[in-house]
């Protein structure tokens, strides 16, 4: 694999060494890898230029479960990701702004920052809430339970506590409610802790599933979506008995979550009792410089920032790569990857220099 000498090399998985890494339990024989998720077109990408899919019937009803086995261990993946099925929501979407002259055709559409569906007392009452146990909503967690490979495992995601009740309501909406209709906003955050619960449980019916990763962005550069005060009112419960769920089952609790959480980092370890964090970003806090603090505590994911990355050339990724593995590897509580995750505007070889490095490091 010209130009790529780490990923020529044969990759075996170990989901019980990510595991132990994430628990903080030594120093890991080898870089763990993670990312939330690829977006579609990198999966893509990455599968026609190296021949992931060879092989591969397109018409297999089973194809895009099969192609994200071979991307996920072409990156250096320990597990895939999946999730209960939640029937979509009718979100109020925003894809083009013409009063602005703002077109976004083809590309990221945007929440309603004003309004969304449950407003009044009457539209919570005629909201219909999504099952995420009912059977059909499990297809994808039980055809990895029969068919990943042995060495392979599965993490549980779910959350989108805060996102969700941020969505359901409009941010603009649910920051007027949190002063003059605090009683719906409650009852909107404990049916959401009611689904996402219920989400929880579904995952940790299966063995397959090692770890579950909670997802919900919190913060903005400088500070929380909303107070201290009301994230432990009405966000944080959600995360908290879903980690005590995971933790029963004997999993551990990830947390991805955009944005400055500083103000309820101590909450989210002591009370919450996530067993790592996700989503760094250099402008708010570099990984390498928490390693001795937060990462005392908590393992820390990622944090190859992504604008460095859509910035930077493959000699500077690479030896970003190698002073982040120098810092957090030791000890373990580590796993490498994207701040965030692996974005359609990232440069492929980008990318690609980064989970090269990452393999090659210590080899």
């Amino acid at each position: 694999m010209r130009g790529y000498r780490g990923l020529s090399e044969p990759f075996r998985p170990d989901c019980e060494g990510l595991v132990r890494t994430i628990r903080r339990q030594g120093t890991p024989r080898r870089v763990h890898f993670v990312e939330l998720f690829h977006d579609g077109e990198v999966r893509d990408a990455l599968a026609a230029r190296f021949g992931l899919t060879e092989g591969l019937r397109p018409d297999d009803p089973d194809f895009e479960r099969k192609k994200r086995i071979a991307v996920h261990r072409f990156s250096g993946f320990d597990y895939v990701t999946a999730s209960p099925a939640i029937p979509e929501i009718q979100f109020h979407d925003r894809v083009t702004d013409d009063a602005a002259g703002l077109k976004r055709e083809g590309g990221r559409a945007f929440r309603d920052e004003h309004t969304g569906p449950i407003t009044t007392w009457e539209e919570f009452e005629k909201f219909r809430w999504p099952n995420p146990a009912r059977p059909e909503a499990l297809a994808d967690l039980e055809w990895y339970q029969k068919h990943l490979p042995d060495d392979m495992c599965v993490v549980g995601v779910t959350g989108h506590y805060f996102e969700l009740l941020s969505w359901l309501m409009g941010l603009e909406t649910l920051c007027y409610a949190l002063f003059d209709q605090r009683d719906l906003v409650a009852a909107i955050a404990g049916k959401l802790d009611e689904v996402l619960a219920a989400s929880v449980g579904a995952l940790l019916q299966f063995d397959r599933v090692r770890l579950v990763w909670g997802t919900d962005d919190m913060g903005y550069k400088t500070g929380l979506m909303i107070s201290p005060r009301d994230m432990r009112e009405f966000v944080l419960p959600g995360h908290r008995r879903a980690a005590a769920m995971a933790h029963a089952a004997g999993r551990p609790y990830l947390l991805h979550s955009c944005g400055n959480l500083a103000d309820i980092y101590e909450d989210l370890i002591a009370d919450v009792r996530i067993d790592a964090k996700h989503s760094f970003e250099d402008t708010i806090e570099d990984v390498r410089e928490l390693k001795g603090t937060l990462g005392r505590q908590i393992a820390l994911l990622g944090g190859i920032d992504v604008d460095f990355l859509c910035r930077s050339d493959g000699a500077a990724i690479r030896r970003r790569v190698r002073e982040t593995l120098d810092v957090c590897q030791p000890g373990g509580g580590y796993c490498l990857g994207t701040g965030n995750s692996v974005a359609n505007y990232i440069p492929l070889d980008h990318y690609l220099a980064m989970v090269d490095e990452g393999r090659l490091y210590g080899a």
